[in-house]
């Protein structure tokens, strides 16, 4: 918050007859009131919030409730200002403010009309009732969201003015004064640029960044609060690798569904012991179960895996046997000497002994690899309903990139994060969508990621998150797609700049990770903060990688910021902790450093009673590699 914030208390009001009857989400109001609590100009808490028809008396009685009862600084409605025959909340606006205040309402359409002509067409109304401010927004979400981003640098003001803030008042009248040499309530660009900046006037950008650098533990909590899991779905069991299981998996029958043999031998009975027996008949894999009886003195040829002739009880292996006669062929055995006797159940598999009829042989919530797949098989589960995975669309963005294939010219570079990305999620299993490269102008980057965001889950986007003139994410997300940014700098190296966003429309929501633009610390932002999002989303139970103890091998000093050093593990065999090898120069834009490592150092800030890491010491390390 700026040293000049204030509080303010805000009601919520939304005029729709479909919104209110249940019919259609109020996804106007939502937006309303995450901006409310996400903006940069003052501290804001919503009192009260509410959805009703499109009834004129209704929303004055309403209006009247929260500016008389309530006593709220500012009520905001949504919808009803457009030229339906049921849209009268500017008539029900008129009839219970004392003074309009028509500079808010042109300001919004001024604004409006630089979006899209069809502004013309709204018909708001601002005015006060008592010492509330009451604001007609549009009942589109991006139109209201548009229109508050407009009022909202006044508000906060208009507020004081009502509430009659003195020692406020006079301080900005004085600084409008100072700067214009004329009085009034027109505040300067420059008090206001803070909220978002100027992204086509490079010497207004900050010189500052306006977002604090959270921890990576916020972040974290930040980002999996909005991964939200998939829908399951119902696939084939041959598709269904990666997946996280949606609900149990029981078997329909019983394996084996016959009494099987487990060696290769002779089918007795076991009260019949040893000595010499004739062989009547041979049983193989696959063969029906043999009807015949057997009786004392014979025997059955049998295969693992077959079934037990139905009256034998006993397997005796061929190895505790010897043949006594065959025929001339010597193809088929006639007589053989049983020499080891057999007790009941000996080397026969009972029916359903690996798996009873009925039995739960897969859970929910288990990932299914090849085993499962084998287990989905072996019951018959040939379709099975799983967590959906989450697609992700890789955007590159910069003037100076090229295609790897590309020969360079001068200020020219291969694009290699967007390589980089598209491997690594691939190799976790999620699917990709490779959006190209976004020139650094608002045009171009705004058509990407309106693509992007109808294409995909997950939009995963490198570079245009730092300071430079160029850096257009930011400012694009929030002024062309009314995204909420949750947060545009993690305290952490490499990757300050890191940034989060979410866009919300009537049908889903979409996540977005403006990741920077240095090779190594995309890919380092990749497997801390997507890749737990992204395994979230598809039903991990537990969506971090693994991390285990490492013993470093030699002393690292300590950064300011905790810090994700690259390592390669190895094990030797007189040592139960692997060790960790830092893979040489350790600066974000040295791919190089990203070879061979698969383990992330979690090194500490540096402190006053700790600068650095001896070798030798423990520490953790997040696996991101095969081992």
């Amino acid at each position: 918050m700026e040293e000049n914030a204030t509080s303010i208390t805000f009601a919520v009001l939304t005029a729709s007859d479909s919104c209110s009857s249940g019919n259609a989400v109020d996804t106007s109001g939502d937006a309303i009131v995450s901006h409310l609590k996400s903006n940069s100009w003052f501290q804001a808490s919503v009192a009260v919030r509410k959805c009703v028809p499109d009834d004129e008396n209704l929303i004055k009685t309403t209006l009247i409730e929260f500016c008389d009862t309530l006593g709220v600084n500012c009520v905001l409605t949504t919808g009803g200002t457009g030229f339906s025959p049921r849209d009268v909340t500017p008539e029900a606006t008129k009839a219970v403010v004392s003074k309009e205040a028509p500079g808010l309402v042109v300001a919004m359409l001024q604004g409006s009309l630089k979006i899209t002509s069809m502004a013309m067409l709204s018909r708001p109304v601002c005015g006060i009732r008592a010492k509330t401010l009451i604001i007609n927004l549009p009942g589109s979400k991006k139109g209201a969201l548009e229109c508050l981003e407009i009022v909202s640098p006044a508000i906060w003001h208009a507020v004081d003015l009502l509430r009659g803030s003195d020692q406020r008042i006079k301080e900005i009248h004085s600084k409008v004064q100072s700067q214009h040499g004329c009085s009034g309530h027109h505040l300067e660009h420059s008090v206001i640029s803070h909220s978002s900046g100027d992204v086509n006037k490079m010497a207004h950008r900050h010189r500052v960044s306006p977002f604090p650098a959270i921890s990576m533990d916020k972040a974290l909590e930040i980002i999996l609060q909005q991964s939200v899991l998939k829908e399951a779905e119902t696939v084939s069991y041959s598709d269904c690798i990666g997946h996280i299981l949606a609900e149990d998996v029981f078997a329909s029958d019983p394996l084996p569904p016959f009494p099987a043999a487990i060696k290769d031998g002779y089918a007795v009975i076991a009260a019949d012991g040893t000595g010499r027996k004739r062989v009547i008949g041979d049983a193989t894999a696959g063969s029906e179960p043999g009807k015949a009886l057997i009786g004392p003195g014979v025997c059955v040829r049998i295969n693992t895996g077959a079934p037990v002739p139905l009256n034998c009880n006993a397997v005796v292996q061929v190895e505790d046997t010897k043949l006594l006669l065959a025929d001339e062929t010597g193809q088929n055995e006639l007589e053989i000497e049983i020499n080891v006797a057999a007790h009941p159940g000996k080397d026969i598999r009972p029916i359903g002994s690996d798996i009873a009829k009925g039995q739960k042989v897969l859970s929910r919530g288990m990932k299914l690899g090849y085993s499962e797949m084998g287990i989905l098989a072996t019951v018959g589960a040939t379709t099975v309903s799983v967590y959906g995975l989450p697609k992700v669309g890789i955007l590159s963005t910069g003037n100076e990139l090229v295609q790897p294939g590309s020969a360079l010219e001068p200020g020219k570079i291969r694009d290699s994060n967007k390589t980089v990305l598209m491997a690594l999620f691939k190799e976790h299993g999620f699917p990709v969508i490779d959006l190209g490269i976004a020139r650094d102008n608002v045009d171009a980057l705004v058509a990407k990621l309106k693509y992007g965001l109808e294409m995909v889950d997950v939009l995963v986007s490198s570079g245009g998150v730092s300071m430079g003139e160029k850096d257009l994410l930011k400012p694009v997300l929030k002024e062309h797609f009314s995204a909420e940014l949750h947060y545009g700098r993690v305290f952490m190296k490499p990757g300050l700049p890191n940034t989060f966003a979410t866009v919300t429309n009537e049908r889903n929501k979409r996540l977005v990770f403006g990741l920077p633009g240095n090779p190594v610390s995309a890919a380092v932002s990749a497997n801390l903060f997507v890749i737990p999002a992204l395994r979230k989303m598809s039903g991990h139970e537990n969506p971090f990688q693994t991390t285990i103890k490492v013993k470093v091998l030699s002393t690292i000093q300590l950064d300011p910021r905790p810090e994700y050093q690259r390592v390669g593990l190895k094990w030797s065999p007189d040592s139960t902790v692997p060790t960790a090898e830092v893979t040489g120069y350790q600066i974000s834009s040295r791919l190089l450093s990203m070879t061979c490592a698969n383990g992330l150092l979690v090194l500490p800030p540096r402190t006053a009673n700790q600068t650095q890491v001896n070798a030798g010491e423990i520490v953790d390390c997040i696996v991101i590699g095969r081992l």
